[in-house]
């Protein structure tokens, strides 16, 4: 991973380097906190003082709690994401789904890679808040870029994190992702009409998730990047992974 932001650092024209845009992020805020009616809006502090927005919501008798991590340039409860985050706590798991860097809106998904590392410390506030909470058994649940900013926090065996569903990866900068030198469970789930780079990449992360225990790939039929018209069978693909881990 480091060699990577080197590289970057050497070829890529600094003015790709722009600063997250945290105008962008409160004017979502601004938006979507008023009408929230399933959750509670929750905001959390990054070392550059940066407050950042999280949907919190409990379930009774939560068997983990899970951090849902959207993808490129939307918030914490957009569309599936939102889907996700209200519906697993009507099967036993509490959510936690936090805003992630984002950029302008044109900016390139490689524009997204330099700021991987602040992506993965709003992940650690994340897991601390839930842990905070008094949760002992904590998974992420992230989709397309999600999957690749939460690859960078996984790749280091945070031991409070359970067990990772990775919804749609492939997207984003760098090389081919793959679960290599990952020991949580991964869920590998990704629908059958995917992005192109989503499904060139498909054998390469199951051989990676050959002899991890309670690790899987699942390909949803009838479906895409989005899950589009499918998300009962996101839901429950994420819930029986969930189910499973020890």
């Amino acid at each position: 991973m480091r060699a990577w932001f080197i590289f970057l650092a050497l070829v890529v024209p600094a003015s790709v380097f722009a600063a997250p845009d945290y105008d962008r992020e409160k004017r979502w805020a601004d938006e979507i906190t008023p009408g929230t009616v399933v959750g509670d809006p929750v905001y959390l502090e990054q070392k550059n003082q940066h407050k950042f927005l999280g949907i919190y919501t409990e379930a009774d008798n939560a068997r983990m709690g899970l951090v849902v991590v959207h993808g490129i340039g939307i918030h914490p409860d957009w569309g599936m994401i939102g889907t996700l985050r209200q519906r697993l706590p009507d099967h036993g798991y509490t959510t936690l789904s936090i805003q992630m860097p984002i950029l302008a809106l044109d900016a390139r998904s490689e524009d997204y890679a330099v700021h991987f590392p602040e992506a993965v410390e709003r992940l650690r506030l994340a897991v601390a808040y839930l842990k905070s909470k008094g949760y002992k058994r904590i998974a992420l649940v992230s989709h397309s870029m999600g999957t690749r900013m939460s690859h960078g926090y996984m790749i280091g065996n945070p031991v409070e994190v359970s067990a990772w569903a990775a919804l749609g990866a492939g997207t984003g900068p760098g090389p081919m992702l793959t679960y290599d030198g990952i020991q949580a469970p991964v869920l590998d789930l990704y629908g059958a009409n995917e992005l192109p780079r989503v499904l060139q990449g498909a054998a390469r992360r199951k051989a990676s998730l050959q002899g991890k225990a309670g690790s899987k790939q699942v390909v949803v039929p009838d479906t895409d990047h989005f899950f589009a018209n499918r998300e009962d069978a996101m839901v429950k693909a994420v819930k029986d992974f969930l189910d499973g881990v020890k």
